[in-house]
């Protein structure tokens, strides 16, 4: 990994679609709105999208840690962003402020972490995991 900066920024832009309601896979009585799960996703590939530059042939990042709020409801048919800048880089941990907003307002906001790893570790550690 090259040195990642305090400060990278990376954002990921999704439209809502039914397919990424609450009311669609979780419990078909919740509200028709954007899931938390969804929005969590998006945070996540914006951190990915903050260091993706950095990383060198054969490396990627995971996350390992999420604390977040979902703040206001998002309505199919709308545009959300999230946006990670990294706060804090400590070895092979990285973290990141995140956020989402919608058109209208901020959505969501929060902290995560991500670890820099080996994919040809991480294939091998799987691999001693044989399928049940």
């Amino acid at each position: 990994m090259r040195p990642v900066p305090v400060g990278a920024k990376g954002t990921y832009t999704l439209r809502v679609t039914p397919a990424h309601l609450a009311s669609q896979f979780k419990d078909a009585v919740l509200p028709p709105v954007f899931a938390t799960p969804m929005m969590v996703t998006i945070m996540e590939n914006a951190a990915l999208n903050a260091v993706r530059d950095y990383l060198e042939p054969g490396e990627s990042v995971v996350g390992t840690v999420v604390n977040v709020r979902h703040l206001a409801a998002t309505p199919a048919g709308h545009t959300v962003t999230a946006e990670a800048v990294v706060t804090k880089v400590d070895g092979r941990r990285l973290e990141f402020d995140v956020t989402a907003r919608d058109e209208i307002e901020e959505i969501g906001k929060g902290t995560h972490e991500r670890m820099v790893v080996d994919l040809g570790r991480v294939a091998a550690k799987l691999a001693s995991k044989p399928p049940k």
